[in-house]
Formats: structure tokens, C-alpha cells, sequence
């Protein structure tokens, strides 16, 4: 793995108002790079979030038409960085969209794509329901992208609920791990520090989860607090609860040595060693 890099999370409070949110979260990219990060990551939904099946459905684009991916791929290419658009909504057929990441490489070129496994499908305190799968297609595969330091291994958001991912990724030789989010302020409070840096615990990787936040369409408040974390599971950057950015240095030696002192992240023990015959 090669040297110091430093990478930044794009936290943003997304409307219904595609354009203004691809206009956003481009100024803040920008930003971003104008900060020296060569590794930028925007959260679950950058470019929408409205509330409901119809409303989804009904603002999702299809790949080819969608005015976010010409977009970004020129402002990856303009900045000359590697650039995670968490995800986006896209539209497959008149019944379902896929919530999928896309990663761009610095000359513009589309590096991964990746659509979300584990739907959001909850009942959260605050009275709110969620139903994910009503309207959004799972994906299948989690891609691992060799990155100039080391590989990224690309999740969105409720996949972080699902330890066994985080591990194959890592095992899988994933040093970096994304979690671009759009957690609920009743969960975040509750889990979102707790599961990002267990996650980096439990994998020696370090974690990018850049968040959105405030209140959005419908009535939906999201926590903010985009997390950088290090793979001994320490905090290295966290944003508060408005639209802005955070930067970390990252060391990929780092990744290497934690996992050297604590090697628990290559082991497994079979799970009818643990529950015997049943």
C-alpha cells in the first residue's frame, strides 16, 4: 500500500430538488479537493430523498438518464480525485429502483458500481416506518476496488446492521470500507457511533461514512455526524449536524499493524463447533 492520503466525507441535507442537490454536493466536493483530499465520499442518496413508494418511483432516474452521473464523472475528472457518490436512486422498471453507489476514478471513468443488499425495513421508535423492499430491488454483490493505497470495499448505510459483510469484505482484502448513510436521528443517536467503530474493530479497516443530515421531505430527520474512523476503532473525524465536510490523513500502514496486534478479523469458528447439532 502506498502512502499518507488524505480523504474527506461531504455531509448534505438533500431535498426533492435533484438539480439543487447535485449543485450542493458539488460545491462541497470541490471543497473537499480544494482541502487536498484525493479520496471524497458523499452519503446514501445525495441527490434525493422524498418519502414513499409513489414519490421514489416517481423522481428516480433510469443509468442512462440520470444528470448526476455525466456530472460527477466530470467533477472527479475536473478535481482530479477518486470520488464515492454514496448512492443514487435509480430507476430499473416501472415496479423498482435500485439505491446503488457509484465510484468514479480521477480521469472520470466509472470505477464500481454497487447496489444495496440489506433494505431498510423498520419500525423506528419515533413512530416512523420504513419498508425499503416495497420499492427498491436488493443487490447482490459487494465490489472491492483497488484504490492507489490499498482496496475499498463498497456497503450503503443498513448493510451496516450485518457484521458477516464487513468481515468477508475484510477477508476479502478490503482495507478501506464505505458506509455512505441516511440514518434516522432516533437510531443514529442510539447506534451510529457504536456500529461504525465496531466495524473497524472487528475488520482493522479504516471506515468512511459520510451522512446526511437535518429535516427532509415527508417529514424524515437524518442524524448527520459523518464519521472518519481508524481501524483501532478511534475516531479521526466527525462532522456535527449540518451540511459541511471532514477531513482525515490516512495512513494504510496503519491497517496492516492493527491487524498484526489483533488478528481476530482472519478467524471464524464454525457455527456448528459453537451451537453443536441441532
Amino acid at each position: 500500500m502506498s502512502g499518507v492520503f488524505k480523504a474527506a466525507c461531504v455531509q448534505v441535507n438533500a431535498s426533492a430538488d435533484l438539480d439543487w442537490n447535485i449543485a450542493e454536493a458539488s460545491r462541497l466536493i470541490a471543497d473537499a479537493a480544494a482541502a487536498g483530499a484525493k479520496l471524497v465520499l458523499t452519503p446514501e442518496n445525495t441527490t434525493m430523498i422524498v418519502r414513499g413508494r409513489e414519490a421514489t418511483l416517481a423522481n428516480a432516474r433510469p443509468e442512462a438518464s440520470h444528470p448526476a452521473i455525466p456530472a460527477f464523472s466530470a467533477l472527479a475528472a475536473k478535481l482530479g480525485i477518486w470520488l464515492s457518490i454514496g448512492s443514487l436512486t435509480i430507476r430499473l422498471n416501472e415496479e423498482a429502483a435500485a439505491n446503488r453507489s457509484y465510484l468514479f476514478a480521477p480521469d472520470g471513468s466509472l470505477a464500481a458500481r454497487y447496489d444495496k443488499i440489506h433494505m431498510f425495513d423498520v419500525n423506528v421508535p419515533d413512530g416512523q416506518v420504513y419498508r425499503e423492499s416495497s420499492t427498491f430491488q436488493r443487490g447482490m454483490d459487494a465490489p472491492i476496488v483497488p484504490l492507489p493505497w490499498g482496496k475499498l470495499g463498497l456497503t450503503i448505510c443498513y448493510d451496516l446492521r450485518f457484521p458477516q459483510l464487513y468481515r468477508a469484505l475484510a477477508q476479502a482484502g478490503a482495507d478501506f470500507l464505505t458506509v455512505p448513510s441516511a440514518f434516522t436521528r432516533v437510531t443514529g443517536r442510539a447506534h451510529w457511533h457504536t456500529l461504525l467503530r465496531a466495524r473497524a474493530v472487528e475488520t482493522g479497516c479504516y471506515v468512511f461514512a459520510a451522512a446526511q443530515c437535518g429535516d427532509h421531505d415527508g417529514g424524515r430527520q437524518t442524524y448527520g455526524h459523518s464519521l472518519i474512523v481508524g481501524p483501532w476503532g478511534e475516531v479521526l473525524a466527525e462532522a456535527d449536524e449540518v451540511p459541511g465536510i471532514i477531513l482525515a490523513d490516512i495512513e494504510p500502514a496503519k491497517v496492516a499493524e492493527t491487524r498484526a496486534m489483533v488478528p481476530a478479523w482472519q478467524l471464524d469458528t464454525p457455527v456448528d463447533e459453537v451451537l453443536g447439532a441441532r
